[in-house]
């Protein structure tokens, strides 16, 4: 708006139309993309993120079914872990959000980008946090590989965070690991 002179009728300016940035297009597979790439990459976070979706099913599957001896402190411990594991996939996908890719829309597709897990076929406790234990770890294995390629995009807000998630699933297979010794 404007003031206006002296017998002039004050008018409305238009706001200029601002364009709206429309998302980037869906990344392309590891395989068909070059290695460095930012579709690569951002394919290769949704994948870890379909891996942490499936890890918190997992570990909060194994706390309701867990029986033993030691129960309480596992059953407090899995449910730490399937609450951080959701944490863990909210804040990867917000990144990928974040660099204007747009995640799968529904469990069918997300569950397309998992590189798939280990599977528990026991009801057995010990048995349960066995294939859970190789999991994390899978994970922790997974982040350290991707976090160079965080780097070499420029994705370093990722690449910390990869960082940060590797050291997670390992002191959690740590803590695993000794609790299975005890058992």
């Amino acid at each position: 708006m404007y003031t206006p002179g002296p017998g002039q009728p004050q008018q409305m300016q238009p706001a200029p139309e601002q364009a709206v940035p429309q998302p980037q297009d869906k990344p392309k597979a590891p395989g068909k993309s070059k290695n460095g790439d930012v579709g690569s990459f951002i394919q290769q976070c949704i994948s870890l993120t379909s891996y942490l979706k499936e890890l918190e099913t997992q570990s909060h599957l194994i706390h309701l079914n867990y029986e033993g001896s030691n129960f309480l402190g596992v059953h407090a411990f899995l449910k730490d872990q399937y609450e951080a594991h959701l944490e863990q996939f909210d804040t990867l996908a917000e990144f990928i959000r974040s660099m204007d890719y747009l995640m799968p829309l529904c469990g069918m597709g997300l569950a397309d980008a998992s590189p798939g897990i280990q599977k528990v076929t026991s009801y057995k406790g010990t048995e349960m946090l066995a294939v859970y234990y190789k999991n994390l770890e899978e994970l922790g294995m997974k982040c350290k590989k991707l976090e160079p390629i965080a780097a070499k995009v420029g994705a370093i807000d990722i690449q910390n965070y990869l960082a940060d998630l590797t050291g997670q699933a390992f002191k959690a297979a740590w803590q695993i690991k000794a609790t299975l010794r005890s058992s």
